[in-house]
């Protein structure tokens, strides 16, 4: 069965697989999450 770009994408990102949960993936330089985001995001700025 042949991929759909979307699939092959996806499984490029994929930095830590879940059993019967999300995925981890890598997006660019930032992990998002909305509870922790501000303080991600300060810390870069900080080490920059």
């Amino acid at each position: 069965m042949t991929k759909t770009i979307f699939e092959k994408i996806w499984e490029k990102h994929i930095v830590k697989p879940i059993d019967d949960g999300p995925s981890v993936l890598y997006i660019d330089r930032h992990f998002i999450h909305e509870v922790t985001s501000p303080q991600a995001f300060t810390g870069l700025n900080n080490r920059a």
